[in-house]
């Protein structure tokens, strides 16, 4: 994925509650992630996330991170979602 994220964090509390996110997306899980705007999505991901610097388009530098979902109910759909997306993370098992 070589997009830009929508938004870049720098306060603590950002960071802290996106680091939980990672903590909650180990490999292989199958999870259902319910996302800020209402949706929700179930699958596996395929790689924990990490943590990442980006910087926008005005040199200012700041946190996110992406994680790969590839879809319970339609296998060959793949999700790439910008963990500032998600609202929450309930485990399934692991695949």
């Amino acid at each position: 994925m070589n997009e830009a994220p929508g938004h870049l964090y720098t306060r603590q509390e950002d960071i802290a509650r996106m680091e939980a996110l990672v903590a909650q997306l180990p490999d292989e899980a199958v999870v259902e992630l319910r996302l800020a705007d209402g949706g929700s999505i179930t699958g596996v991901v395929t790689t924990r996330p990490s943590m990442q610097v980006f910087r926008d388009r005005d040199g200012h530098e700041g946190f996110n991170a992406v994680v790969r979902i590839d879809d319970h109910r339609r296998p060959d759909v793949t999700h790439y979602l910008w963990l500032d997306r998600i609202a929450s993370v309930t485990p399934l098992g692991s695949a």
